[in-house]
């Protein structure tokens, strides 16, 4: 494999990762999150999720496994390991708790009244307020982990699946630097440390591109590719169901949540078609 497509698949992890500083941003320079924007571009990040995990990366698995194991006991495997990457993904949603989940959104103005809704002997227990935040930062980090393997396996597949994909959980890792950067600077009344524990919570996606990319990629062959990239599939699907959806309706109203939804699939097609 060219070390020109290793390195722009890592460009990727580390750019859809460092979007949580972009949240980040948004809750310093800000004090109202704009929920109908929000509400649309989590629908938008689902659509593009749901339909290239349904339309591309399962359909390349199965041809993948079906090449290496055969038509029946190809796509066998195929339904499996995409059903075990909705499995492990749910587990490590299960084992968070729940406030510090970053598949539990937060917009600016929940964080801020949570912080304000305190006892008086909490509200000013500064090392409460921060260890929140770095919990939080801790659970972003561990979901961010699959993540950028997704991201940086459909890179090397194909650069323009690694880049939608890159986008969207781009999105979707903007309200997780808010909620990582809010009780930190609340706690410090420093803006550095509140962007640079956002900033490293980010930093996992590429690192998860890491470690795949040195235990993984010498073993790879057909059937290990079509067994991740399925799970890739089943990691997206979940992320986009569990967390996506109900936060872009949660921000907003039903139907525009919707509108991005279909306008994220639109988009999507319309990419894979002009790369034909």
């Amino acid at each position: 494999m060219e070390l020109s497509t290793v390195l722009f698949a890592f460009g990727l992890t580390f750019f859809a990762g460092l979007a949580t500083g972009v949240g980040s941003a948004l809750a310093f320079f800000t004090r109202r999150t704009n929920t109908k924007f929000l509400s649309a571009a989590l629908g938008f990040s689902a659509g593009v999720m749901i339909y290239v995990s349904f339309i591309e990366i399962f359909v390349k698995a199965r041809e993948e496994l079906m090449s290496a194991q055969g038509e029946v006991f190809g796509t066998w495997i195929t339904v499996l390991s995409f059903f075990g990457g909705i499995a492990l993904i749910a587990i490590i949603d299960r084992l968070v708790p729940n406030y510090e989940n970053p598949h539990e959104l937060h917009s600016i103005e929940e964080m801020d009244k949570k912080l304000e809704s305190l006892p008086d002997n909490e509200a000013h227990d500064f090392g409460k307020l921060k260890r929140m935040g770095m919990f939080t930062a801790l659970a972003i980090g561990i979901h961010n982990f699959p993540e950028g393997l997704a991201t940086f396996t459909a890179a090397l597949t194909d650069p323009s699946l690694g880049i939608a994909i890159a986008v969207a959980i781009a999105i979707h890792n903007i309200p997780e630097g808010i909620a990582v950067s809010v009780p930190i600077y609340f706690a410090t009344g420093s803006r550095a440390k509140a962007f640079k524990l956002s900033f490293l919570s980010g930093l996992a996606e590429p690192i998860g591109a890491l470690v795949g990319y040195l235990i993984l990629m010498p073993f790879l062959s057909p059937t290990i590719f079509g067994i991740l990239f399925a799970g890739v599939a089943g990691i997206m699907v979940f992320i986009s169901l569990d967390e996506l959806l109900p936060a872009a309706e949660e921000f907003g109203e039903h139907h525009l949540s919707i509108y991005g939804m279909i306008a994220g699939m639109g988009v999507m097609a319309l990419s894979l078609l002009l790369f034909l």
